[in-house]
């Protein structure tokens, strides 16, 4: 028998999505080791997302911040972004489903789309970016 899932609504649900992403990111073979040759101190970083996504699924403005500037130096392609975007439709269809669920989907297809043009832009024009 299947457990039954249900939408993201409270911070616990965010943090399980969360950590289990970030697990899963960890152990990737091609994002994996940018991550890990970049964050040092995760409980750190895993408190930011915690409070990005809260802000932005849960409405509860708790994050404020920049979060394109930490990306705009990494060696970073369009396949990482597409291995981003497949873990973390993984992740979420893993753990819920709901109309949230379905947005916290969504939002990260765009953030994706979005911090892959800045810094197709940014090497375009061979632009060093202001972190």
């Amino acid at each position: 028998m299947s457990e039954i899932k249900h939408d993201i609504k409270t911070m616990d649900d965010i943090r399980s999505l969360v950590d289990t992403f970030y697990g899963t990111v960890r152990e990737d073979d091609l994002i994996g080791p940018i991550f890990l040759g970049k964050i040092t101190d995760w409980p750190v970083h895993l408190e930011k997302m915690y409070r990005f996504w809260q802000t932005i699924l849960l409405e509860e403005y708790t994050y404020n911040g920049a979060p394109f500037p930490p990306h705009a130096t990494l060696p970073i392609q369009q396949d990482h972004f597409n291995r981003w975007l497949k873990l973390w439709y993984q992740t979420v269809d893993s753990l819920f489903e709901g109309d949230v669920a379905e947005e916290a989907k969504w939002r990260g297809e765009r953030m994706a789309g979005v911090f892959m043009a800045k810094l197709d832009y940014l090497q375009q024009h061979n632009i060093n970016p202001l972190i």
